[in-house]
């Protein structure tokens, strides 16, 4: 299961253990508890300090807990065989159970310690999901910090039964209690968050205390990382707040186009990101939403940021970087069964649709791409394209149309999506040429057709927008705002990708550092006033 190269990895990562563990699974006679057993066999064999025994009672086989032999109620329940993108997950709860101190911040772990109540959480994942780890991993660091919070994670692949009966259709999906509580990527601090009712007052005390930057860079993506490396390497003390570290990219899975790096991840490129940002005196503030903007009244003066938390920042001047989300089809139907057949991530969820039928609508890259992708996982894939062509790279469609369980719908727009009202059961689209409306019937829908700009907290600011809602910049990323300036998906620029995104970041912070060294300081201007106000001895 594990080659040769992945077991001395493990066997050098197992070293780190400081005190003994405990793998107990229970497992039953089918061919994924034979895989569990070989696994937890392996990991035993690498390491004095690992026991695996395989006389568990749980209800899920195969399922095994990781708990601390000196402490017992310190454990985390994995049911399946967490490899694929789990594998970090496995290792770090190896580490965790075993003393291994996290690399989090001692004031997370003192919040996860002070939580109040009993919480039972389970989540279920897929092994090609990019986006489980840091809910998984995020579950499993409350689970070995604090015996009131139990945890299994579940996936989904191994218990598809299970998986129909709870209506889980996109991932990760948590559980609380037996009760659906949340989806989509989460990291601790965003699930403290949900938990501690007292967290956003905490966070809003602590952003009253800081005083006013030089720089402040709104958003955490690409083009805010590079922005906010850019003005602490000139020297002036900056900020960036961003409501998810690392942006859209974070939900990214192949990145091929990146000059200089031939493939790499979403995830992995975020966490580069945040470990950049890391390098510098750069204040990083997570789980921020930008609500209002306050201009300043004068030239030289301090804009302003609300956030949702009611807290704001003030700075001389700000990078505006809040990047976009998916663009989402606006039609009836597709609001009420989001998670439940209708997803954004092929990535994610295509393997809840094993087998099943789906939509991919939108023919640009990604809409190809994910047709593509998923045509290897589902048992048929129909792409409608509004357009009477495809869009995307021609090698693409070249490929697309090779693939024998692909249906391509072009000049067709979708008018509804249908279901029982538990899931997903059909889509409707009408044939531009003849006007007439066709139902298909599937189980999912996929859609990628692009891209909002995240501006809206920005209206009535006096910031100049586009009709499409993005940011007006010239060629130097300043706004009609002086001091405030944009870049990346935000912003009119053309072409959204990341590396123009980055690139946009470094020149926004470029031209703030030029307004900054020409333009006085709130408090070099009030000492001047003064001094002008002075009478003349």
């Amino acid at each position: 299961m594990l080659d040769a190269t992945l077991k001395q990895q493990l066997s050098q990562y197992l070293a780190m253990l400081r005190e003994p563990i405990e793998l107990v699974a229970s497992l039953g006679d089918d061919a994924k508890s034979a895989e569990t057993r070989e696994l937890l066999t392996t990991i035993a064999a690498l390491s004095d300090k690992v026991t695996a025994t395989f006389e568990g009672d749980d209800a899920r086989k195969p399922s095994f807990l990781i708990r601390r032999t000196s402490n017992p109620e310190a454990c985390v329940r994995f049911a399946g065989v967490p490899l694929g993108h789990e594998f970090t997950s496995l290792v770090l709860a190896l580490l965790w159970a075993g003393g291994h101190p996290p690399k989090v911040e001692d004031a997370v772990l003192q919040q996860i310690r002070e939580l109040d109540g009993e919480y039972s959480f389970e989540m279920y994942f897929s092994l090609s999901c990019h986006n489980c780890p840091d809910v998984v991993q995020a579950l499993t660091l409350m689970a070995l910090n604090n015996p009131n919070v139990h945890a299994t994670l579940i996936e989904g692949g191994a218990f598809q039964a299970e998986v129909e009966e709870r209506g889980v259709m996109a991932v990760p999906a948590v559980f609380l209690d037996g009760q659906m509580w949340g989806s989509g990527k989460m990291d601790v601090a965003e699930i403290l968050a949900k938990l501690d009712t007292n967290a956003g007052a905490k966070a809003a005390a602590k952003l009253a205390e800081k005083a006013p930057f030089e720089a402040l860079v709104v958003g955490g993506g690409p083009a805010g990382a590079a922005a906010a490396i850019y003005t602490a390497r000139k020297g002036f003390s900056t900020g960036i707040a961003a409501e998810r570290m690392g942006g859209q990219v974070q939900d990214t899975m192949g990145i091929e186009n990146f000059i200089s790096v031939p493939y790499t991840e979403g995830p992995k490129l975020a966490g580069a990101l945040a470990s950049h940002v890391a390098e510098y005196e750069i204040d990083a503030m997570n789980l921020l939403r930008a609500e209002k903007l306050i201009p300043a009244k004068e030239l030289g003066g301090y804009h302003e940021v609300v956030f949702d938390n009611g807290a704001s920042l003030k700075a001389r001047s700000l990078v505006l970087t809040t990047g976009a989300r998916w663009r989402q089809l606006g039609v009836p139907g597709e609001a009420e069964y989001q998670t439940k057949g209708v997803a954004y991530c092929p990535h994610c969820d295509g393997p809840l649709f094993k087998g099943k039928r789906v939509a991919v609508i939108g023919g640009g890259n990604s809409g190809v791409e994910a047709a593509i992708d998923l045509a290897n996982i589902v048992g048929s894939v129909t792409l409608i394209e509004f357009d009477t062509k495809l869009r995307a790279d021609q090698v693409l469609v070249d490929k697309l149309a090779s693939m024998p369980n692909v249906t391509i719908l072009t000049n067709a727009m979708t008018t509804e999506v249908t279901g029982d009202g538990a899931k997903v059961n059909g889509i409707k689209y009408k044939d531009r040429a003849t006007d007439v409306e066709h139902l298909i019937e599937l189980e999912g829908i996929f859609v990628q057709i692009g891209l909002v700009p995240n501006t809206e907290w920005l209206k009535g600011s006096g910031l100049e927008l586009s009709p499409r809602g993005e940011i007006v910049i010239n060629e130097k990323c300043a706004t009609n705002i002086p001091g405030v300036f944009a870049a990346g998906d935000a912003t009119t620029v053309p072409y959204k990708q990341i590396i123009i995104a980055m690139g946009e970041g470094a020149k926004a912070a470029l031209s703030a550092f030029d307004f900054l060294i020409r333009n006085e300081a709130p408090a070099q201007i009030a000492q001047g006033a003064q001094k002008a106000a002075a009478p003349v001895a």
